[in-house]
């Protein structure tokens, strides 16, 4: 972990500007090409970049038909209009005919911050997640952020990349491992297990910290993929240190933590608690001010781990 803070949706812009080389790579964007960085691809390669205009359902449409025509789109908007707005040209045009689209959505989470509930996409994991053949990527920093999207155009099948509006610190480097579908451990521990995405991988860190300070020996995991989940890593965490706290930016509900309770209840079941939001909206402040508030800090997690620890004595 590094001082260095560069938002994801900028690792997303520059990644696509790396990437472009390949000319089957094209994007797309819903009249937001600035604020999802993918101004910077159309700089470069303007004859594969369409601005769609504010027409969401129709730029899903358009990049469902040019994957089938052998294309590697890339749909970009905010997280709050897709998957939201278009679930059913996401469902049917593209999932259902596996269609090779990518899905560049960023903004999200509650972290957006003075943009306000109607902006804050507190659900797309779970409703993307739910889709046959859709592979969901939550990056914890800029770097990651590239890996993800230059792996996502190398695979078969949609993709969906979930991005933050607001610089983050460097997590990762150049040199971190990063493989859709696998887990890394970025702190080692015996007591119990942290599994983060996003933001919260940082919070997760700093819990862990603390933690430690109070004689607690916390291992942390950033859990990227969500779909598919890394089931052997989630199993190996609970036979070996027995507990597990998830924390995610997301509603508690089918995002990171009921993916990882899945795997754990079907096959090992250990103690387990949440850190997400409970089954509500957000609001409009700042970032900081609203990640408090509900409850998605580093204090929090702290307080989870106890909890947990409590549970596992019994």
């Amino acid at each position: 972990m590094t001082s260095e803070q560069k938002a994801t949706r900028q690792g997303y812009g520059d990644a696509l500007l790396e990437i472009g080389e390949n000319e089957k790579i094209v994007v797309l964007s819903a009249d937001l090409s600035e604020s999802t960085k993918t101004n910077l691809f159309e700089e470069k390669y303007p004859k594969r970049f369409f601005q769609c205009g504010v027409a969401e359902q129709n730029m899903v449409g358009m990049a469902a038909g040019m994957a089938l025509s052998g294309k590697i789109p890339f749909v970009s908007t905010f997280a709050a209009f897709v998957p939201n707005r278009v679930l059913d040209q996401i469902r049917v045009s593209v999932c259902y005919n596996d269609a090779n689209v990518k899905f560049g959505s960023t903004h999200a989470g509650l972290t957006v911050g003075e943009d306000g509930a109607t902006h804050q996409a507190m659900e797309d994991i779970a409703v993307m997640r739910a889709l046959p053949r859709m592979t969901v990527i939550v990056p914890c920093d800029y770097e990651e952020t590239k890996k993800a999207v230059a792996q996502a155009a190398a695979i078969k099948g949609p993709v969906y990349l979930r991005l933050g509006r607001n610089k983050v610190r460097a997590m990762t480097n150049k040199e971190t491992p990063f493989h859709i579908g696998k887990a890394e451990t970025f702190k080692n521990g015996k007591d119990l297990t942290i599994i983060a995405c996003g933001v919260m991988v940082k919070e997760a860190m700093k819990a862990a910290a603390e933690l430690e300070r109070h004689n607690i020996s916390a291992e942390v995991v950033n859990c990227h993929t969500i779909k598919p989940i890394d089931k052997d890593k989630i199993l190996d965490c609970a036979k070996r240190t027995g507990a597990i706290v998830t924390a995610e930016e997301h509603q508690r509900y089918g995002g990171l933590g009921s993916a990882v309770a899945e795997v754990v209840v079907e096959n090992y079941p250990v103690p387990m608690e949440f850190i997400a939001m409970n089954d509500s909206f957000g609001e409009s402040g700042k970032p900081e001010e609203l990640l408090k508030k509900y409850h998605l800090t580093s204090d929090d997690i702290f307080s989870a781990a106890k909890q947990v620890l409590n549970r596992k004595k019994k």
